[in-house]
């Protein structure tokens, strides 16, 4: 099986993450050249994989300087399976909580459900092919559609016993009755020919696929699996242990039930369910688990949190175990999950932490080395406010605009605005608690807040901000010494 994995070289892979994340050249060439060596392995004689193991890396720097936003876009550029945690979120073995194996089986859910998307998407054409036929069955009248042929006569006068009793008193029953016409009973249909059948389900399949059949309502019949999921209270803590029904009817087989919506939201329902019946589930379930193993990212942030010498009891303890029970997941082991054994050798951590009270070499130094590429993320700049504002796909400004553009209003900011928006978020962050881009949010907020609550009512077509009006809506924002009840 071929991995997922782009074939970018890194210079094209800090290309994609420029896209979206301003500045930390360092930080994206890192993550660049530690997602191309997983592809230089890929291309390695099958026995020499397992000696490659991945270099694992810690990013350094304040909160909302973009490292998680560079794991989370690597993970999307290389389609493989993701997962955010916090360290502080962990204790150690012994401790009520949740143990750090619980990172991986949560890896191993995010990639059971990645893999099954990408093969529902894949039989999606012959999906929907069998879901319209599925509807149009349901969308076809009860009886089939018939033809009228010549006049008829009604039952009582095709009765046999009828025409016995004429012939007893020696009359006939067609010379009584010579014209069947005059019974003024309907004629008899008899059945549609094939042809006409199927032209009359070409023209519904046109209409259905043309939407003028969205808003029927029909009732059907669809699969609610019953996969119950079991609280067990284990020596790490609360864990979830699933009970799968196998397609035979075991312990919980699957129930069927019946529903009435309208067509438009049954041809999802359908689709979906059509899609699944298609796929193998233990295939699934196996490429999820080498997806997971070969190409997972697992980003830990917050780890500065757990860092810090011991001081012999308190939480201090567990902390430091906590650190401790990394150890082994980071450098290889196995973990159990309910799809299967999971190996963590291959998998690319990148750890982070903002470090303001503690340092990297206060932690224990078996994990410092489990973690040799270290980087230092820069704090953001007036003008890398100036950048993120308008450069990204996904831009503040460009959000908004596509927001308020939903109600019928056209929001623009002159270039003299968004220096403003740059300034005011580079001086309330030196002034106060340093948040990174975090703080344009709280910008951005209260800029449009008038705005945004007032844009489906008004009778406004267009709206261009400049400076003197971003001076004049953000100056008490600013002289706010407690802003903490904006902040995000």
């Amino acid at each position: 099986m071929s991995l997922p994995l782009e074939d970018l070289t890194p210079k094209q892979i800090v290309a994609e993450l420029d896209r979206y994340i301003v500045g930390q050249s360092a930080a994206k060439r890192a993550v660049a050249v530690a997602l191309r060596n997983r592809h230089r392995r890929q291309r390695l004689p099958a026995e020499e994989r397992d000696d490659v193991l991945p270099k694992n890396i810690l990013m350094i720097g304040p909160t909302g300087v973009g490292k998680t936003e560079i794991a989370r876009r690597l993970a999307q550029l290389a389609k493989a399976p993701f997962i955010k945690v916090e360290a502080t979120k962990f204790t150690e073995v012994g401790y009520v909580g949740r143990d750090v194996e619980s990172m991986i089986r949560d890896l191993a859910g995010v990639a059971v459900r990645l893999v099954e998307r990408e093969k529902v998407d894949a039989v999606r054409p012959e999906a929907e092919k069998r879901a319209y036929d599925r509807l149009l069955d349901l969308l076809e009248e009860p009886s089939t559609p018939r033809r009228r042929k010549g006049p008829a006569k009604s039952p009582f006068m095709e009765s046999p016993v009828l025409r016995q009793a004429f012939e007893i008193f020696g009359q006939s029953f067609d010379d009584e009755y010579p014209d069947e016409a005059t019974s003024g009973h309907a004629a008899p249909t008899e059945p549609e020919t094939p042809e006409d059948a199927v032209k009359r389900r070409r023209k519904l399949l046109r209409d259905l696929k043309a939407g003028k059949l969205d808003t029927r309502v029909v009732p059907i019949e669809i699969e609610e699996p019953n996969n119950p999921f079991v609280q067990v209270f284990t020596p790490q803590g609360m864990e979830e242990m699933g009970m799968d029904s196998n397609p035979m009817g075991g312990m919980f087989p699957s129930k069927r039930t019946t529903r009435e919506m309208s067509v438009g939201e049954a041809r999802e329902v359908l689709i979906e369910e059509e899609a699944r019946k298609m796929i193998d589930a233990v295939g699934v379930r196996r490429e999820a688990v080498q997806r997971a193993e070969q190409t997972g990212i697992v980003f830990l942030d917050e780890l500065d949190k757990v860092a810090g010498k011991q001081s012999g009891a308190g939480p201090d303890v567990s902390r430091e175990g906590v650190q401790r029970d990394l150890l082994p997941i980071i450098e290889g082991s196995t973990v159990q999950s309910k799809f299967g054994p999971i190996r963590t050798d291959h998998i690319l951590f990148i750890a982070a932490g903002a470090f303001h009270f503690s340092k990297p070499s206060d932690l224990i130094p078996e994990l410092q080395g489990r973690l040799p590429i270290r980087v230092e993320l820069e704090n953001l700049t007036e003008q890398d406010f100036r950048r993120i504002l308008k450069e990204p796909k996904n831009a503040l400004t460009k959000q908004y605009e596509k927001l308020l553009a939903t109600d019928g209003l056209a929001v623009s900011f002159t270039p003299e605005a968004l220096d403003e928006i740059a300034r005011f978020a580079s001086e309330v962050n030196a002034r106060t608690e340093n948040i990174g881009a975090r703080r344009l949010h709280t910008l951005m907020e209260k800029l449009l807040e008038d705005l945004l609550f007032e844009a489906p009512d008004t009778d406004l077509k267009t709206f261009v901000f400049d400076a003197p009006q971003v001076r004049e809506r953000l100056a008490g924002l600013v002289e706010d010494v407690d802003l903490s009840r904006y902040i995000l």
